[in-house]
C-alpha cells in the first residue's frame, strides 16, 4: 500500500495528462505560456475569488503575499507553531518576527482564543507592531475562520490563508482559498492537487495586492519588461506543470468524493480505537492527511507497518522548538495543545484511490 499513491492517479489520468504535456511540446512556450493563464482562470472559478497569480512553489506564494502586505522588520506575523516550517520561515525571512500561537485540541488548527491572547501580549510588550496573522488549513480542514476574521477585524490585522493542504475544502460552501485577505496554495506532488514538481498559487479579490504579486513574481517587472519597478523574485510556475494541473483540477471534485468517502471508512473501522478526526458542523475536508491521536504512538505504528500499511507523522517537533527559532526564546510548555500533539498524531494513507479497507 502507498501513503499517497501518485502512480494510480497518473494511470487513472494518463492519457488526458500526456496530451495535454504534448500540446506544451508542440507549441514551445515552456513559460509563461497559454496553459498557465487558462489554469489561473479555471482556479479562479473553482475557489470563487477574481485574481490567482501562480508562481514556483507554496513557499514562494506565501513569500509573496507577505511582499504585497508590506510585512518587514518590526512586524508580528501570528501563525501555529503545529504546522510545517515553511509557515513561520517566509516571515522571519521577510525580517519581520513571527508570534506562534497554539491549536485546537479537536481539528489541530490555530486557537482562535490563543490568538486573541498572543496578539494582546505583543500589544502590552509594545516592542512590535501586529500586522498580519498565517491561518493553516491543516491536514485538509479549513482554520476557524469566523472566529479568526473576528480577531483580524478587532486588531486590524490582515488575514493571510495558507491552504496548501486544505485546498478543495470549504465552510459552508465557501472554498478554501477564498479566506482572508489573500490566500495561498501549495501544488507539490502530495497535496491534495499537486502537479510533478513544484508550483503555488496566490488567491485575492483585492486589485492592488493582485497587481503588486503579478509584478514581484517577475522580478519587480513594470509595464515594459526591462522597466523593473520594484525588487521582486523570480517565482513563475512552469507551463508543463500548469497543463498537469488543468488536467487533475478537471478531475478533482470527483477525486474529494473518494477522499472523504475514504476518510468516512476510516473512521467507522477506527472510532473507538484512537482519537479520529474531527470535522465541525458546516466545514468540509479535503483530507490531505487523515490523522489519528494517541498516547502510544510508537506502538500502534509498529501495528501498521506489520499489516504492510504505512504512517507518517505530521508534525513531530513544533516550530517554537526547532533550532532555527530558539532565538525567540519559548520554552518547553509555552504551546501545550500543540505539544501534545507533536507527541500524538499520526497519519494512515489517504489518496483518491484508496480500495483495501483497513482493520487492525
Amino acid at each position: 500500500m502507498q501513503f499517497i499513491d501518485l502512480a494510480a492517479q497518473y494511470q487513472h489520468l494518463k492519457s488526458k495528462i500526456d496530451a495535454r504535456i504534448g500540446q506544451v511540446l508542440q507549441h514551445g512556450q515552456y513559460i509563461m505560456g497559454p496553459e498557465v493563464r487558462e489554469l489561473e482562470e479555471k482556479l479562479a472559478e473553482f475557489v470563487g475569488v477574481k485574481h490567482v497569480i501562480t508562481c514556483a512553489n507554496g513557499t514562494d506564494a506565501l513569500t509573496l503575499a507577505l511582499m504585497a502586505l508590506d510585512v518587514g522588520e518590526g512586524d508580528a506575523v501570528f501563525c501555529p507553531t503545529f504546522t510545517f516550517f515553511a509557515t513561520a520561515e517566509v516571515i522571519a525571512y521577510e525580517g519581520a518576527t513571527p508570534v506562534f500561537v497554539d491549536s485546537d485540541e479537536d481539528t489541530f488548527n490555530i486557537c482562535p482564543l490563543d490568538l486573541e491572547r498572543q496578539v494582546q501580549k505583543v500589544l502590552s510588550e509594545g516592542e512590535l507592531q501586529p500586522k498580519a496573522i498565517i491561518a493553516v488549513d491543516l491536514f485538509g480542514l479549513p482554520a476557524n475562520y469566523p472566529e479568526i476574521k473576528k480577531v483580524a477585524e478587532k486588531y486590524n490585522l490582515k488575514l493571510i490563508e495558507d491552504a496548501a493542504q486544505g485546498f478543495g475544502g470549504n465552510i459552508n460552501g465557501q472554498r478554501a482559498g477564498s479566506f482572508g485577505d489573500i490566500a495561498t496554495t501549495s501544488f507539490f506532488p502530495a497535496k491534495p492537487l499537486g502537479c510533478y514538481g513544484d508550483g503555488g498559487a496566490i488567491f485575492t479579490n483585492n486589485e492592488q495586492y493582485a497587481e503588486l504579486v503579478r509584478s514581484l513574481r517577475v522580478h519587480g517587472k513594470g509595464t515594459d519588461k526591462y522597466d523593473n519597478v520594484r525588487i521582486g523574485m523570480n517565482s513563475r510556475l512552469d507551463t508543463i506543470q500548469a497543463a498537469i494541473l488543468l488536467e487533475k483540477l478537471a478531475e478533482f471534485p470527483i477525486e474529494l468524493e473518494k477522499r472523504n468517502l475514504a476518510a468516512q471508512q476510516y473512521h467507522n473501522e477506527l472510532n473507538g480505537k484512537y482519537k479520529t478526526p474531527i470535522v465541525p458542523e458546516g466545514y468540509y475536508s479535503s483530507w490531505a492527511q487523515y490523522t489519528l491521536v494517541s498516547e502510544h504512538r510508537e506502538e500502534h505504528m509498529a501495528k501498521f507497518k506489520q499489516q504492510g500499511i504505512p504512517t507518517m507523522v505530521y508534525y513531530r517537533t513544533c516550530m517554537h522548538q526547532q533550532t532555527a527559532f530558539q532565538y525567540l526564546g519559548y520554552k518547553p510548555g509555552d504551546f501545550p495543545v500543540a505539544e501534545r500533539l507533536a507527541d500524538r498524531v499520526f497519519s494512515l494513507p489517504m489518496h483518491p484511490y484508496l480500495e483495501s479497507s483497513l482493520k487492525e
